[in-house]
């Protein structure tokens, strides 16, 4: 492959591998790379003493006043329900709403395969490298609109239970978003780079003519 297409090309695909390794890897495990936060004020506590629910793509850590952590040992597709001291019903996140949530961790498999296929100078293999680099960005794209929904969902559930509870996106969110970028840019270097070696070779294939006579009209005349 074409140098100047080649390391740019695996150098995306790594730092989008690392960061949706990390982006999978989430809560409760890392604590900081959660999806979605909701903070309540601390003049109007929900039940239990909650300060703040952090979603992971695993499970749900709350958070009290002494930042003591409780996470769900749920695993996949998890549910959490929460009730406040004004509102008279809780509100739930069901588990349609977090099963979608490991199609992240699928999207890091095929990274880590488009990556090992970009080490490769072979035409074909760099084909095949290109194709899941772009397979690995579609992936992601559909993780990331998965949880653009939760965490619409989520805002729009925590408005009913009256606390001025405040959502955002997490930086797992980020982190998703920023590998999806990567690896479209990836997937475009690879190919870019397999067209470029490709014309290469055919101009190294072709033979110059070079003619051993001029063939003018005067040189018919000539003995």
């Amino acid at each position: 492959m074409a140098r100047i297409f080649c390391i740019p090309g695996i150098v995306f695909l790594f730092c989008a591998l690392v960061l949706s390794f990390l982006a999978s890897i989430s809560l409760p495990y890392l604590p900081a790379l959660d999806i979605v936060r909701v903070k309540f004020p601390t003049s109007a506590l929900v039940a239990d003493a909650i300060t703040e629910l952090r979603y992971g793509i695993w499970t749900v850590c709350s958070y009290d006043e002494n930042e003591s952590r409780t996470c769900l040992k749920t695993g996949y597709a998890y549910e959490m329900s929460v009730k406040s001291a004004a509102s008279s019903q809780p509100v739930t996140i069901g588990k349609s709403w977090t099963r979608g949530l490991v199609v992240n961790p699928i999207a890091t498999g095929v990274t880590l395969i488009a990556l090992l296929l970009s080490l490769s100078q072979n035409m074909l293999v760099t084909l095949l490298a290109s194709m899941a680099s772009f397979l690995a960005g579609v992936l992601h794209l559909i993780s990331f609109f998965i949880q653009i929904a939760l965490f619409a969902r989520i805002k729009d559930k925590m408005k009913s239970l009256d606390v001025e509870a405040n959502t955002k996106p997490g930086p797992g969110f980020w982190l998703v978003f920023v590998s999806l970028i990567l690896t479209f840019l990836a997937g475009c270097t690879v190919f870019f780079g397999r067209r470029r070696d490709q014309a290469r070779t055919r101009g190294a294939n072709l033979t110059p003519v070079t003619p051993s006579e001029k063939t003018g009209f005067f040189s018919r005349f000539r003995k």
